[in-house]
């Protein structure tokens, strides 16, 4: 078991947060205090974005915040070097979350080499075609990262389990249809299916896309799941303010649905 599964598993409460932030907005010393700030108000682990121009899988919101801090002229050779200097300080291990081209143009080796590097534990590319896993599985193998593969509400049954059998440790459940953001309602069928992985494995769930409020935070923590990825909620917080207000708001949130999770 990598290190991501190892602090979901190890966790003392009912599940674990894991807040999503875009890197480089509003800029990269926003990041590092938000790094921080995450750690100190208790994220059990960080997922780091990758600000990308065709991001797919996000909704409005996260593609705001990247076209903002691509505006800037944040690239990954400047978020490693603040991650590096920020992720022996921190406790809770972070999570790369990037798309393939951004790994395909700087090679694999060298990308899961240089995150590796920079401190990062997990990498999540939510349109890796499975069909072309296995190789960089033993890249992040080689380099101790923790690849997490997803699985859908429309994955079929043959899918669900190629996916399980690759997965080093952790699954990405995928709440909704379409792209990340907030929304209303998650539908208690997406409990079925991590029911279901629970009975086919012994992998870590983690749940993602789409959890927004601190209200849902508390219902779906009873679920079959070890975490709960909320990305949106968190940086609508951010949007639009100073920087010492964008801190504050994170903050904010994060010791809130923190709360919501453990009440």
């Amino acid at each position: 078991m990598t290190l991501i599964s190892e602090t979901l598993t190890k966790k003392n409460s009912k599940c674990s947060l894991i807040p999503f932030i875009t890197a480089g907005y509003p800029n990269l010393q926003v990041t590092v205090k938000a790094l921080y700030a995450l750690d100190e108000k208790g994220a059990d682990v960080i997922e780091l974005g990758i600000p990308y121009s065709d991001a797919l899988a996000d909704g409005p919101v996260i593609q705001e915040s990247s076209r903002k801090a691509l505006e800037q002229g944040v690239c990954l050779d400047k978020i490693l070097c603040m991650l590096k200097k920020v992720s022996p300080n921190i406790n809770a291990p972070v999570i790369i979350f990037t798309y393939y081209n951004p790994v395909l143009a700087r090679g694999m080796k060298k990308f899961i080499q240089d995150i590796s590097f920079s401190g990062a534990r997990g990498l999540i590319i939510p349109d890796l075609p499975l069909e072309e896993v296995d190789y960089i599985l033993k890249l992040c193998t080689q380099f101790n990262i923790e690849l997490i593969l997803f699985i859908a509400p429309t994955s079929s049954e043959i899918r669900m389990a190629s996916i399980l059998s690759k997965s080093p440790g952790c699954i990405y459940l995928v709440s909704s249809y379409g792209v990340t953001g907030m929304r209303n309602k998650i539908s208690i069928n997406i409990d079925k299916l991590a029911q279901k992985i629970k009975a086919k494995s012994n992998k870590v769930i983690i749940l993602g896309f789409g959890i927004s409020s601190p209200q849902q935070v508390s219902t779906i923590a009873k679920w079959h799941v070890d975490g709960l990825v909320v990305g949106s909620a968190f940086m609508s917080t951010m949007l639009n303010k100073s920087d010492i207000e964008a801190i504050q708001s994170l903050s904010e949130a994060c010791e809130t649905f923190k709360a919501a999770i453990d009440n």
